[in-house]
């Protein structure tokens, strides 16, 4: 095996762990002027949520522009500064 080959698996599997935070969701609403996004997701594994519709703010609001409403998601969201922000949004395949 060669460097890039063990450097190629290493990044396989990091992949597969953001994957695996990752939650899934539907976009219910999109608020580009305040940065936030309602989402009905499953369980929110790294926070301890139960799946819910909630409102949230986003890290950074070009994400706003990759879905639409009704799109079906893949996200990750983490607590900054007391409040709970989308950090990472795809759409599912």
């Amino acid at each position: 095996m060669t460097p890039t080959d063990k450097g190629g698996m290493a990044g396989m599997a990091m992949d597969t762990a953001t994957t695996a935070s990752m939650t899934d969701g539907e976009v219910r609403k999109i608020d580009k002027e305040n940065q936030k996004i309602t989402l009905k997701h499953g369980d929110i594994k790294n926070l301890d949520m139960p799946g819910m519709t909630m409102v949230f703010k986003v890290k950074d609001a070009a994400m706003l522009d990759k879905v639409q409403v009704g799109s079906k998601v893949r996200f990750k969201a983490e607590k900054s500064d007391g409040a709970i922000v989308v950090t990472s949004v795809e759409l599912a395949q």
